[in-house]
This record gives C-alpha cells, sequence and structure tokens, in this order.
C-alpha cells in the first residue's frame, strides 16, 4: 500500500468514526440513535480489520469505493444499515436453463458495490 492510499484508507476510517460520534437515528429516540452509533462502528472496525493485509491496489481501491458509497448512501437516506437490493427469486434467469448456479452468478454480478462486502461480515 502506498503512503497516498494509506492515508486515504485512515481519512476514511476516520470520517466513518465522526460520523457514529455524531449520528442521529431518523426516529430520534436515543435508545434508537445509540444502536445505530454503534453499528456504524462495529460495522467500520469489523471491515477495516478484515481488510487490512490486502494488497493488491485494484481491490483497495474497490474497497474504498464500497466504503464512500456505503457513507453517501447513509448520510443521505439517514440509515446505516446498507440498503437491500430487491430482485425476484428467478428474475435474471433466462427462460431456458434455470440452474441455480446460473442465478447465483447473476446475482453476484448485479450486486451494487455498496453490498459488496456486507454479506461476508453479516
Amino acid at each position: 500500500m502506498t503512503p497516498a492510499t494509506r492515508q486515504e484508507v485512515l481519512g476514511l476510517y476516520r470520517k466513518v468514526l465522526q460520523i457514529a460520534k455524531n449520528w442521529q437515528s431518523a426516529s430520534g429516540q436515543i435508545e434508537e440513535t445509540m444502536r445505530e452509533k454503534e453499528y456504524i462502528r462495529n460495522e467500520a472496525r469489523t471491515l477495516f480489520r478484515k481488510n487490512k493485509n490486502v494488497t493488491d491496489p485494484e481491490l483497495i481501491k474497490q474497497c474504498i469505493e464500497e466504503c464512500e458509497a456505503r457513507i453517501e448512501i447513509g448520510l443521505h437516506y439517514n440509515i446505516p444499515y446498507p440498503r437491500p437490493i430487491h430482485l425476484p427469486p428467478m428474475g435474471l434467469a433466462h427462460k431456458q436453463g434455470r440452474t441455480l448456479r446460473h442465478q447465483e452468478k447473476l446475482r453476484k454480478i448485479s450486486k451494487p458495490i455498496y453490498l459488496k462486502s456486507h454479506d461476508e461480515v453479516s
């Protein structure tokens, strides 16, 4: 990892922790706000620690893009949790040969960038 990339990643980590510190839930309830703040901190710790040994520049770039996307979506919708994708169970498969393996491959390809690491952690 280059020093510039390292600084960018550390800056993102600090930004996420700052967002968690200042977070207010949409409902305004104190319990929900505390729960969401804790979720943001735990999710950041888990994902950053999981990816701390990544050395591939392309993979690092994808992780940075995912983090930025999740920050923007979370702030825009005031929801700290990743927004799920809604696809019908067999909506992506071709009419012929609806195999489960093909369906799984199409689902993986269609997954938005902000959900790439969510299923691995959850």
